[in-house]
């Protein structure tokens, strides 16, 4: 293996000490090389000749020079409800590289073994949920979402106890930034007014550069206005491919921007508006059409961690930005769903009215969109048998027709453009959990299958239409809790 295109820095432990703890990972034992991300690892500027090579890294036991592993301390609101002691409780910062086209990937292994922020856990993570993030972290990014992503994943011999006996895994899960809106919440509440100061220059030299040049108070002012943005932005995406995420607690936002820690997440099969795919969230707190207004409750955490350095009308005037980005991201997000190039006033309410119709009839919201891009050229039909009041659809279609005779591009071009928005699969549940079944018993080739069928979501690939039908009974509604 080599990394001798990329720079090694550790630029995390410039950050106060208090942000921090020294962990060496715990070995694993029986451990094997499971899948890895060669297309990444290429973009990472890695090189290897055989992926095995990786495998001692991941198993925790060997570190490559210029590796200093540190359990990152933050804190954060769980279900709305502040929780001083988190941190990574099973995950360890190994070091940073910068790859040969600049771009910054810190590396993080998941499941490394316990640290001083267990909280009485094991520090394990399990092949299931390994699986279920590599997975979900690999579709979204082809989906054009902003994301983590997956390096690769081991798999191992050691029992864990969840629900059941289970075996350990670990996942190098990498991004240009592993800080959180927890990290702030963390300086503000424990550290005081200099440490917040001192993390946030730190974020902005690494990941918000073009700031650097501005006077410190428009600095900070222009700093939080564009992490509010690209949260709102982030939500819009998901809504727009009915992805829930199931725990949007604020230890899970991202600071700049991307899908952080997948667990029991979801993608919309029949579409239910008020969807919960968390099992533990039984009052649906993070249901999914609360994820906008979550998002938002976010950034006023990450902001009240802020008032320390910042003036609060600054700070107010940043969380306007949320729902005017949030806005008109989704606005512009189902337009392309819906093959509207040429704005109308009517816009917004054709597209609240679709979801209304969805949710009363239950239908697949893949489906129907995937449905609506061939509508001109495979006809009414497929998508008219998505329901069961066929009169509901007819009186909604009449209305979208009418839409679609105030646009300019012909029928082809429109429907080619829908195509390249709608995906033709997703991760549903139901296809993470057959793959897992297989690795469980030591078959990754299903797994390998699958991510190559998510790598192209947009594409027909005639030869895995079996992956874009609608999931069987038994896989609409698994039931999948925050040990996932």
């Amino acid at each position: 293996m080599s990394t001798a295109e990329v720079r090694i820095e550790h630029r995390y432990l410039e950050l106060p000490d208090s942000f921090y703890t020294r962990v060496q990972p715990t070995p694993l034992t029986g451990a094997r090389m499971a899948v890895f991300n060669h297309e990444l690892a290429a973009e990472m500027g890695v090189h290897t000749r055989s992926a095995d090579d990786w495998t001692g890294i991941g198993a925790g036991t060997e570190l490559l020079e210029g590796m200093d592993p540190v359990a990152m301390k933050y804190t954060g609101h769980q279900f709305g409800v502040y929780n001083p002691e988190l941190g990574d409780g099973r995950g360890l910062l190994l070091w940073e590289t910068v790859g040969p086209d600049g771009r910054r990937w810190d590396w993080h292994l998941k499941g490394a073994g316990p640290t001083p922020y267990s909280r009485f856990g094991d520090g394990r993570a399990v092949l299931r949920s390994s699986i279920r993030e590599y997975l979900c972290s690999e579709a979204m990014h082809h989906l054009g979402i902003a994301t983590t992503r997956a390096l690769f994943l081991v798999s191992a011999r050691d029992p864990v106890r969840r629900e059941s006996i289970e075996t350990a895994a670990t996942l190098m899960r990498v991004a240009q930034s592993h800080i959180r809106f927890g990290h702030f919440e963390f300086a503000a509440h424990h550290e005081g007014p200099e440490a917040v100061r001192t993390l946030l220059e730190h974020v902005i030299a690494l990941h918000f550069p073009h700031l650097i040049p501005l006077p410190e108070h428009e600095r900070h002012r222009e700093w939080f206005r564009e992490v509010v943005s690209r949260t709102g932005r982030l939500i819009a995406d998901w809504q727009a491919v009915g992805f829930c995420h199931g725990v949007m607690n604020s230890d899970n936002m991202s600071i700049i921007g991307d899908t952080f820690d997948y667990g029991p997440y979801a993608f919309l099969d029949d579409f239910d508006a008020g969807y919960i795919c968390n099992h533990s969230d039984q009052g649906g707190r993070y249901a999914y059409n609360r994820q906008p207004h979550i998002g938002f409750v976010n950034c006023q955490y990450l902001a009240n961690a802020l008032l320390p350095i910042m003036d609060e009308d600054s700070v107010r005037q940043g969380l306007r930005d949320y729902e005017q980005a949030y806005n008109r991201r989704f606005l512009e997000n189902m337009r392309h769903k819906l093959g509207l190039a040429d704005a109308d006033d009517s816009d917004l309410g054709l597209i609240m009215d679709t979801f209304s119709l969805l949710h009363e009839q239950r239908v697949d919201y893949t489906l129907f969109f995937r449905g609506l891009s061939h509508l001109h050229s495979r006809g009414v039909a497929p998508v008219r048998d998505l329901f069961v009041d066929r009169s509901a659809f007819d009186e909604w279609l009449n209305r979208y027709q009418e839409r679609l005779t105030r646009e300019t591009r012909a029928h082809d071009e429109r429907e080619h453009a829908m195509r390249r928005v709608n995906p033709k699969y997703i991760l549903r549940n139901y296809l993470a959990q057959q793959v897992i079944v297989e690795a469980q018993s030591g078959d990754f080739g299903p797994m390998k299958t699958l991510l190559r069928v998510l790598s192209r979501p947009f594409d027909e690939q005639p030869e895995f239409e079996a992956y874009a039908a609608a999931p069987p009974d038994w896989g609409k509604h698994l039931n999948i809790s925050c040990s996932s």
